[in-house]
């Protein structure tokens, strides 16, 4: 597996390929995700004859929370991490169960909504050695390189 600090997590002095390049693959990975939530937002309001289409910026949070969390939940990452190749960790070093894949969706959502929000994150990934956003340390998890397990 890996060296593990107190927490579960790889150390990043001595497992450092577990974090080299995760702010960039999550940048990345946000871009994806948010193409694929932009199109499923896209069907759904078709797909309701074009009703839905008054709503979409509503539509597209509901989408986005929906497709995170499942994604999330169901991989420990989203369709776009997975496509990087990094996943989420709890603090204990565990891919995310159901409950931890809501929680760190909704803290996830709540700081993009808030501009100083989304600038905090973004010194976070980049300053922190774990690449950890806002969300991630209140929560102790990280993304990290998927090990080859």
């Amino acid at each position: 597996m890996y060296d593990t600090t107190d927490n579960g997590l790889p150390d990043p002095r001595l497992d450092a390929q577990f974090y080299d390049g995760v702010p960039t693959k999550r940048l990345l990975a946000w871009v994806a995700d948010t193409v694929v939530i932009t199109a499923l937002t896209f069907l759904v309001s078709l797909m309701s004859l074009g009703i839905l289409f008054f709503f979409y910026f509503a539509i597209w949070a509901v989408v986005g929370f929906l497709y995170r969390a499942l994604t999330i939940s169901l991989g420990s990452g989203t369709w776009g991490m997975r496509l990087f190749g990094i996943e989420l960790r709890n603090g204990r070093g565990e891919r995310f169960s159901g409950s931890e894949a809501l929680m760190h969706t909704f803290l996830f959502s709540l700081l993009n909504v808030i501009p100083i929000g989304l600038i905090i994150n973004a010194i976070m990934m980049l300053t922190g050695q774990r690449g950890q956003g806002l969300h991630d340390y209140v929560m102790g998890s990280t993304a990290i390189n998927r090990p080859a397990d």
